[in-house]
């Protein structure tokens, strides 16, 4: 199967029709091998228009919303980002691509060793990675330039909040589990400001702070 070939449709057809234009983004979905972040039965559809399983009853969001969030974040390159929810891997992937450094918070232990391997295969040294709650963010390496939360909550998570940088930015799908919108915030003087992206499907937010609490 040529993944060359299937990579540059998936842009061309899926991105940038729906508005995507920031061509350090574009560039980064034409590099990134998207078809490795995917379970093997499941790679014939690697870059299809859709959300595919991963396993523990995760997965991988179709390739608009990754590019729609990543270009949200308006990345120049020097940012430390926190991204909650590391999944196949394949955001935060992309997000190493344009930043300075990504930290990855992933709750189940099976996801993050399969995220953990494929990093190392690919030789991402700019992606930090650890099991845990991320409803509690990464307290030891605050404070964050962006933070990306790939799971619903109805609010942002307080230790989030605290550990983003004045002037920083964080997205998330905000709402509860069958009603969500991509919302982007702003912090200014350490207040947050809102701007709604468009309405959209994640699984929930598990930990401590999230839309569904764990013990």
């Amino acid at each position: 199967m040529d993944y060359t070939a299937l990579r540059k449709l998936m842009v061309e057809e899926q991105l940038i029709p729906r508005g995507i234009r920031n061509q350090r983004v574009l560039d980064v979905f034409y590099k990134v091998e998207r078809h490795k972040f995917i379970p093997e039965e499941q790679r014939d559809n690697a870059y299809a228009d859709f959300p595919i399983p991963i396993g523990a009853g995760q997965t991988i969001s179709q390739p608009y919303i990754v590019a729609l969030m990543t270009e949200c974040l308006d990345l120049s390159g020097g940012e430390k980002i926190l991204e909650i929810g590391t999944g196949s891997g394949y955001q935060a992937a992309i997000l190493a691509q344009l930043s300075k450094e990504v930290y990855s918070i992933e709750r189940f232990e099976l996801l993050a060793k399969k995220a953990k391997m494929l990093f190392d295969e690919l030789g991402y040294k700019n992606i930090k990675l650890k099991i845990g709650d991320g409803t509690l963010g990464w307290g030891e390496e605050a404070m964050f330039d962006r933070i990306i939360i790939t799971a619903a909550s109805p609010e942002i998570p307080s230790p989030l909040i605290e550990q983003l940088k004045d002037g920083g930015k964080l997205i998330l799908p905000l709402g509860e589990i069958l009603s969500q919108v991509l919302t982007l915030f702003e912090k200014k003087d350490n207040k947050l400001y809102s701007h709604e992206i468009c309405g959209c499907m994640f699984v929930p937010l598990v930990g401590k702070f999230g839309l569904l609490k764990n013990d």
